[in-house]
């Protein structure tokens, strides 16, 4: 199976037997320097790409979704669906992962718009970053550098390339533009061009 950057393909594989109410995981690459892995409560940041495990047809990709952002989310308080926040458990920046999730840790007996009741799902993901969760004041502390108690897009960039470089993964400056843009649009509710201490605490985020 490939990994092909920014493009969502359909990958080759196969479900021969279902495990019931078990996601099952492969770990496709691991990087050499895992400084934290990830646990519930924390900050994630990653791609992911949705399959039916029945015919392999694409029923999700975060890569066309919107922006094409890499998409945030907080680990285990179900903000995606259930199989997810397991599979996704004590990974670390950098690391991709396959998981093969059953009906019952997916969309059920109910399915939705795009995936039929009943379906094993196949997910590919690719995780950039895993950091304390947006309630952590410690996290917010950390980032707050000058210690006024209230993040700019410079403290927030900061915090990002140390965290994406963390997982020995670098990107240019219109990548961090785009995400801080995204982050301050949901975060900044009084507009004032900072996030306090009470909006980070409500961080929003897409449901998948």
């Amino acid at each position: 199976m490939g990994w092909t950057g920014w493009i969502c393909v359909t990958p080759n594989f196969t479900v021969t037997n279902e495990t019931k109410d078990e996601v099952k995981i492969e770990v496709i690459y691991m990087p050499e320097n895992c400084i934290k892995k990830s646990k519930r409560g924390d900050l994630m940041n990653a791609h992911y790409d949705g399959f039916l495990a029945k015919d392999g047809s694409q029923f999700y990709c975060s890569r066309t979704e919107k922006d094409g952002h890499p998409k945030w989310f907080v680990l285990g308080v179900g903000q995606v669906i259930k199989g997810l926040d397991i599979g996704m458990d004590g990974m670390c920046a950098g690391e991709k992962r396959k998981l093969i999730i059953p009906p019952s840790l997916g969309y059920g007996q109910q399915g939705n718009e795009k995936v039929p009741p009943n379906s094993t799902l196949m997910f590919e993901i690719e995780l950039y970053s895993v950091s304390r969760g947006p309630r952590s004041m410690e996290a917010f502390m950390e980032m707050d550098l000058d210690k006024d108690r209230a993040l700019s897009k410079t403290e927030v960039r900061k915090s990002l390339m140390a965290e994406y470089e963390k997982g020995g993964t670098r990107r240019d400056d219109s990548f961090y533009d785009a995400i801080i843009a995204d982050i301050f649009r949901t975060s900044d509710h009084n507009g004032d061009g900072m996030i306090s201490t009470k909006e980070y605490n409500v961080y929003e985020h897409d449901e998948l």
